[in-house]
């Protein structure tokens, strides 16, 4: 028996003895690395976003759902486009106008792409169509250049047109959103979905699936750069998106939830699906969280 007891005991000690050479022989660095993953991760209530900056509004009594960075102003790429059509809304532009579009302005030092070509007529409703469900970056231009004043008087609108809506890290530089000098914050962004909103035209032009235009002798169809207004699951107000290098992948929208009428802003996103990624993972998260517990507090990270 004493032999039986002595062999335990000795088993144990060899275990012992194995596992901390065991953890003596892996690295530091590996232990430190797995620490820090652990405590990345975001909390239990928190949505898990892949935006770098991202806000969720309620519209009904402004109350902040979730908010990232929300303070802080980055490029917005064609998010640009929804002030360019608020400021010709606002001058009171027939939307039945024939514009011809025009040669593309190289201040931005980039080339404009676009499947309009240069001398095409369409109507300014139908610019602002393109410009807003389509990101039609040569519809945006020629919407600028046909403002009272012409380009610049334009951009110095858009610039006036964010301070009045408090706008506090906003500037534009040009109509389209191809530069990186036009930038906004998450909260800026959120009072121009606001204010866009409101405008019956906008609402219309930037949630419709596709649409036809005559360019030439050739009718092209053009479709929307957000797949979510095609979704019958949600009910958008009004939305658009952006994409340049510096900017990443970007989104705002007003939608209603469950009743609730919120405002999303979703910037630089990684990859070239997580937006709508993003923007669904936010439902889900108002859908499962803010709606089933009442009183919910704001998150920020």
């Amino acid at each position: 028996m004493n032999k039986v007891r002595w062999l335990t005991v000795t088993g144990i000690v060899c275990l012992s003895l194995a596992a901390v050479a065991t953890q003596a022989a892996i690295p530091q660095g590996s232990l430190q690395k797995t620490h820090l993953k652990y405590s990345q991760r975001p909390a239990l209530n928190e949505p898990v976003l892949r935006s770098s900056a991202a806000l969720v509004l309620d519209t009904s009594n402004s109350s902040v759902l979730y908010s990232r960075r929300a303070a802080i102003a980055m490029p917005i790429a064609s998010i640009t486009k929804l002030m360019t059509a608020l400021v010709v809304v606002d001058a009171g532009q027939a939307l039945d106008e024939t514009l011809t579009v025009s040669p593309d302005d190289h201040s931005v030092g980039k080339p404009i792409v676009s499947r309009l070509t240069i001398g095409t007529q369409l109507s300014r409703g139908d610019l602002m169509h393109l410009a807003l469900m389509a990101s039609e970056n040569r519809a945006a231009h020629t919407l600028g250049s046909n403002y009272p004043g012409g380009l610049a008087a334009c951009v110095a609108a858009m610039n006036a047109k964010a301070r009045e809506l408090g706008m506090a890290n906003a500037h534009f530089v040009e109509p389209t959103g191809l530069s990186d000098e036009n930038v906004a914050s998450p909260e800026d962004l959120s009072k121009l979905v606001m204010a866009a909103a409101k405008v019956p035209a906008i609402r219309e032009f930037s949630t419709d699936g596709d649409y036809v235009v005559q360019v030439g002798r050739r009718l092209v169809q053009f479709h929307n750069t957000d797949s979510l207004v095609n979704s019958a699951d949600w009910n958008i107000v009004v939305q658009k998106t952006g994409y340049i290098s510096r900017a990443g992948r970007c989104l705002v929208m007003q939608t209603v939830i469950e009743d609730r009428t919120l405002v999303i802003v979703l910037l630089n996103s990684f990859g070239k699906r997580t937006r709508v990624a993003d923007a669904r993972r936010v439902r889900r998260w108002v859908e499962a969280t803010l709606l089933t517990h009442t009183g919910a507090s704001a998150t920020t990270t």
